[in-house]
């Protein structure tokens, strides 16, 4: 077994970007989900209820967090700044972060149509992962929805593909990695792997959303409901519901690559799904 695909994504809900490495910091992949979109409200936007976020991009320079869209048109917003700070919410957590200035505001109001503000968390700012599922008091993660770190296996969205009308890539997951030469659905008794001398403990499956209906370039939905339904028929897990993949927490810094080897230190009992 060994990682075949590592993925961040700087903005939360825009567009992944792939990599050859991802150097894990004390929340998990450096840069991922460091930036967010908000409502009037401080209250997070994400593809649930803005899908056309899927066809805009983020990257990162030296110095500038860059926005693009599929026209070409980009704007550089500077990745430090001294903007207003603001409570932000996700979820159940309301944080303080740093407003990133009107001009990301209007670019980003012209390509969604739907008024937001872009904001990014601060190194002062802690957010802490859920106390029932965290590995150890200080583990924290950013603006990710639970957990620093999704891992997924490839050989599953194989699996997932078979009962498909159209197969769809692993995108649709977004993961941060992906692991190939397991077989399907192995990672569901996995409990703590190791790649590239960074120990992961799996402390949670990954409850599927509608997100992974929005196709991950257009914005679109181009089946309806599918691959969600097809989820929940099979694998519904009480009380999460339909699960694809495993959120994981980092035990210490270090940098996972391409090619890595993968090894299950520990596994778990298979879970009880339930059919629906």
């Amino acid at each position: 077994m060994r990682v075949a695909g590592l993925f961040h994504y700087p903005v939360k809900s825009l567009r992944g970007v792939a990599v050859e490495a991802l150097e894990l910091g004390a929340r998990g992949p450096l840069h991922d989900r460091e930036w967010m979109l908000v409502d009037a409200q401080g209250r997070f936007l994400s593809q649930r209820g803005t899908p056309r976020m899927a066809t805009l991009t983020a990257s990162l320079t030296s110095d500038t967090l860059r926005l693009g869209d599929d026209s070409g048109a980009t704007l550089e917003v500077p990745r430090e700044n001294d903007g207003t700070s603001l409570d932000v919410t996700v979820w159940r957590d309301t944080v303080a972060a740093i407003d990133c200035g009107d001009a990301a505001a209007a670019w980003l109001e012209a390509r969604l149509h739907h008024p937001c503000r872009l904001v990014r968390l601060p190194d002062s700012t802690i957010r802490p992962l859920d106390p029932k599922f965290s590995p150890r008091p200080d583990a924290q993660t950013g603006f990710a929805d639970g957990y620093p770190v999704l891992l997924t296996n490839a050989s599953s969205v194989d699996a997932l593909n078979r009962e498909l009308p159209h197969p769809l890539g692993m995108e649709r997951f977004r993961p941060n990695v992906v692991i190939t030469g397991a077989p399907e659905w192995a990672e569901d008794e996995w409990r703590v792997v190791q790649a590239g001398g960074v120990t992961l403990d799996l402390v949670k499956p990954c409850a599927r959303c509608a997100v992974i209906t929005t196709d991950q370039r257009s914005g679109e939905k181009p089946d309806g409901a599918t691959p969600l339904t097809v989820l929940a028929a099979n694998r519904t897990l009480p009380p999460f519901g339909a699960i694809f993949g495993q959120n994981a927490v980092h035990r210490a810094t270090g940098t996972l690559r391409l090619g890595d080897p993968l090894t299950v230190l520990e596994k778990q009992p298979r879970p009880a799904f339930v059919p629906r």
